[in-house]
């Protein structure tokens, strides 16, 4: 792992740490962009299933004009570490962001994938729009 994508995790803990004391907010996530600047999140828990941190850091990014991720993490609440993605996260993360890097894996051998490597066989979106109709 890069020096920046430890930076990342830092900067999501620490989002984590202030901010997620509640059962509503339980993971943060912090996406980083190609020219540095962080966005951070929190999920939004609800019943109906709220939005998860990633999404929330994604548009967090896409209130600023930001339309390139280059990396991304989530982080548990109360020393949880990095969390992997779940299915949905992963879908809009290679829809979105088909080159944005993701951190995963145990504090002692975190390393950063690349989204298509977690979403094997993946249905792609965009391939399966129909065009104009004549």
């Amino acid at each position: 792992m890069r020096d920046t994508d430890r930076a990342l995790v830092q900067a999501a803990t620490a989002v984590a740490k202030l901010r997620c004391r509640s059962e509503n907010h339980t993971v943060a996530a912090a996406a980083r962009t190609a020219d540095g600047r962080v966005f951070t999140g929190v999920n939004v828990y609800h019943f109906t299933g709220g939005p998860c941190a990633e999404v929330v850091a994604i548009g967090a990014a896409a209130t600023q004009g930001e339309t390139e991720l280059e990396t991304i993490v989530a982080v548990g609440d109360r020393g949880r570490g990095v969390i992997a993605p779940c299915g949905r996260c992963r879908q809009v993360l290679r829809d979105y962001f088909p080159s944005v890097r993701v951190i995963v894996g145990p504090a002692d051998a975190l390393r950063a994938v690349p989204v298509a490597e977690l979403l094997p066989e993946t249905y792609v979106w965009a391939d399966h729009q129909l065009g104009p109709q004549f």
